[in-house]
């Protein structure tokens, strides 16, 4: 039987990606997200916050990085990678998420800085005869 190593993610991420290219030119965007985990403390339900780092490569990394801000929902798709190195002597690992897909689900929630501010009310195209928001009575059904 084959090993299975599948990981399905929605989060919110913590930072900004981050772009990098190799040397042979291939893009790399890093980034992190934030995935809340329903859990019980005495008689109350809490949510408790578990961070994932995740690795994107290729066009796709290139063509969604500049989406990829603070805040903002995500779906990944992807698998476990364990990174191995040796610092100051001592051997290190660290768990990644190498992605396959990633799917921008929404923007960042209300109230956080950095929103678009809404037109003023006299920049406002006006609504023409026949566009959205004029209807008339007779309809078919």
């Amino acid at each position: 039987m084959a090993d299975i190593n599948h990981v399905v993610l929605v989060g919110r991420l913590t930072r900004d990606a981050q772009l990098k290219y190799t040397n042979s030119g291939v893009a790399i965007s890093t980034f992190a997200v934030a995935i809340n985990r329903r859990i019980k403390q005495g008689d109350r339900w809490t949510d408790e916050a578990h961070f994932f780092d995740i690795t994107l490569f290729g066009k796709q990394a290139e063509a969604i990085n500049q989406y990829l801000r603070k805040g903002n929902q995500v779906a990944i798709e992807g698998e476990l990678r364990q990174d191995r190195w040796e610092q100051d002597g001592q051997k290190r690992s660290k768990i990644v998420i190498v992605a396959n897909n990633v799917q921008l689900l929404g923007n960042r929630p209300a109230g956080t800085a950095d929103r678009v501010a809404p037109l003023p009310e006299d920049e406002i195209p006006p609504v023409e005869n026949g566009a959205a928001g004029s209807f008339e009575d007779d309809i078919p059904f």
